[in-house]
C-alpha cells in the first residue's frame, strides 16, 4: 500500500475503504487503459502531421482585432482541423459561442424554407428542441418553414432502417445524427455504426447531407465521421477538441460548400470567412488541439473508471463496464432524484474551483425539467474538464464526462462513490462484499 497517496486521498476526504475499492478496479483495468494509450498516440502523432503540413508558425499565433481581415493565424488553424478531419474545409470561431450554437449555425445555414431536417436517431439533445421547434421557440427552424421529422430506435438502440427508408422523401434536404447519447441511456454511436447509417440514407437518396453532432467523441476513436462519408461534423471547443484550454469556440468540418454556406451564416452575406477577429485566443486554440488526444485519453479513462465501479455496486450504467468506448460520456443509472444530486455533489467538491460549492438542481434555460451540473472549472461550462450533469425526472440518470488528467478523473469518481456513502444513498458495506 502506498501510504503516502492514501494519506493525500484522505486529506480530499476519500475513507480508506473507498480508496481501496478504487484500487482494486484500477489494477484489473490496466490492460484496457493500454490500449487508450495506444489511440492517443496515434490520434496524438496525426494532430502533429496536421500541424507540420500546414505549417504552423510562431506567427500563426498572433491576433486580429475588429474586422479580422488577413488573420493568417485563424486561416492555418481551420486549415489544420480540415487536414485533421480529412475534409475540404472548416470553421473555427470564437464566434461560435457553444455545439448547440455550432449545430444551429450548419442547420440554418443549409436548410431553406421548405425543406425538411430529418433525425434517424430518434429525439435529439434537449438544447436542440427549441432550434429545430420541436419546443416552440422565437427564430426556430420551423418559423422559417423548415420541417422536421425523427425515427425512432429501435428495442437495442439502433437504427430502424426499414422506417429511416420511408421517411425519407422528396423534401429532405439534410439528416442530423447525433453521435453521443445525450440525455438518453441509448448507446453512443461508434464510428463505424455511423459509416453504415449514413451509407444507407446515401444509397436511398445521395444527394442528402448528412451532419453528425460529434460532441464529446472526437479522438475516442482513430477515425472520425468525416472518413466515413459525414458531409459536416460539428462540436464545441469547451469539448473535447479544445483540450480544456480554449475558452469560448466552436468548429464545423466538411465539404467546403457547406463550410462557406456556415461562413456566411456566421457573418454576413458576402462577408463570409474573410472576417471575425481572433482576439487572442489562437495560442489556446492551437495548444488545445494539440493536447485534445491525451486529455480525451485521460477522460476515458476516468468513464471506464466510472462504469465499473458502479456497476459493480449494482447499478445500470451505459456503457457498461466492458463495452467498447465511442464517445467520453457515462451514464449512471440511480432511480433516485438524490443519486444523481449526491453524485453530482461529490464530482463538484474533487475540483480545483469552486469545490466548496454545492450544486442543486435550477430550471437551466434550454431544458424541460430541472437540471443539476456539476463543473468546478478554469473554463465555465467546459465539459472536458471533471464534470456531470443530469435532468431531475425519470430514469434519474446522471451523465459524468471530462477530466484533464486521469488523477484527477480517479479522484473524482471517488468523490462521488464517497458522496453516496456518506449521505446514505449507498450502504459502506457494499465496498466489502
Amino acid at each position: 500500500m502506498n501510504t503516502e497517496v492514501l494519506g493525500m486521498y484522505e486529506k480530499l476526504g476519500i475513507s480508506k475503504e473507498v480508496w481501496e475499492f478504487g484500487q482494486n478496479i484500477e489494477k484489473e483495468l490496466e490492460p484496457r487503459f493500454q490500449e487508450f494509450d495506444k489511440t492517443a498516440e496515434y490520434n496524438q502523432l496525426k494532430v502533429i502531421h496536421a500541424m507540420q503540413e500546414n505549417q504552423v508558425s510562431e506567427s500563426s499565433l498572433g491576433t486580429s482585432t475588429g474586422y479580422g481581415y488577413n488573420d493568417t493565424g485563424r486561416d492555418c488553424l481551420e486549415r489544420v482541423y480540415a487536414s485533421t478531419f480529412h475534409t475540404e474545409a472548416a470553421l473555427v470561431r470564437p464566434q461560435i459561442t457553444c455545439g448547440t450554437h455550432a449545430l444551429a449555425l450548419a442547420l440554418a445555414a443549409n436548410l431553406r424554407p421548405g425543406d425538411e431536417l430529418l433525425s434517424p436517431v430518434g429525439k435529439p439533445y434537449d438544447t436542440l428542441e427549441e432550434v429545430i421547434g420541436i419546443r416552440e421557440s422565437r427564430g426556430s427552424l420551423a418559423e422559417y418553414g423548415i420541417t422536421y421529422r425523427q425515427v425512432e430506435l429501435l428495442e437495442d438502440g439502433y437504427f430502424d432502417y426499414p422506417a429511416i427508408k420511408e421517411a425519407i422523401n422528396e423534401k429532405t434536404k439534410l439528416v442530423t445524427i447525433q453521435r453521443s447519447k445525450g440525455y438518453q441511456t441509448r448507446p453512443s454511436y461508434s464510428v463505424e455504426k455511423i459509416g453504415e447509417l449514413i451509407s444507407f440514407i446515401k444509397s436511398v437518396k445521395p444527394d442528402v447531407i448528412c451532419m453528425v453532432d460529434n460532441c464529446y467523441g472526437e479522438f475516442v476513436e482513430t477515425r472520425e465521421p468525416s472518413d466515413v462519408g459525414a458531409d459536416m461534423v460539428v462540436g464545441s471547443l469547451i469539448k473535447n477538441p479544445g483540450g480544456g484550454l480554449a475558452p469560448i469556440g466552436g468548429y464545423i468540418a466538411g465539404r467546403e460548400d457547406l463550410i462557406e454556406n456556415c461562413a456566411y451564416r456566421l457573418t454576413s452575406p458576402g462577408l463570409g470567412k474573410e472576417v471575425g477577429a481572433t482576439l487572442g485566443v489562437l495560442p489556446a486554440f492551437y495548444q488545445g488541439f494539440f493536447l485534445a488526444p491525451t486529455v480525451v485519453c485521460s477522460a476515458v479513462k476516468g468513464a471506464v473508471f466510472a462504469a465499473n465501479i458502479y456497476e459493480r455496486l449494482g447499478y445500470k450504467v451505459v456503457p457498461t463496464a466492458s463495452e467498447s468506448r465511442h464517445d467520453i460520456i457515462q451514464a449512471v443509472q440511480f432511480g433516485t432524484p438524490e443519486g444523481v444530486i449526491g453524485f453530482c455533489q461529490g464530482i463538484q467538491a474533487a475540483a480545483p474551483v469552486d469545490s466548496y460549492v454545492t450544486p442543486e438542481p435550477w430550471p437551466m434555460p434550454g431544458y424541460d425539467s430541472d437540471v443539476i451540473m456539476a463543473a468546478g472549472a478554469f473554463v465555465q461550462g467546459s465539459s472536458i474538464e471533471l464534470s456531470a450533469d443530469g435532468p431531475i425526472k425519470p430514469p434519474y440518470a446522471v451523465y459524468f464526462q471530462g477530466g484533464l488528467t486521469w488523477p484527477h478523473a480517479k479522484l473524482g469518481i471517488l468523490k462521488s462513490l464517497q458522496r453516496l456513502i456518506d449521505t446514505g444513498v449507498i450502504a459502506k458495506e457494499v465496498l466489502t462484499k
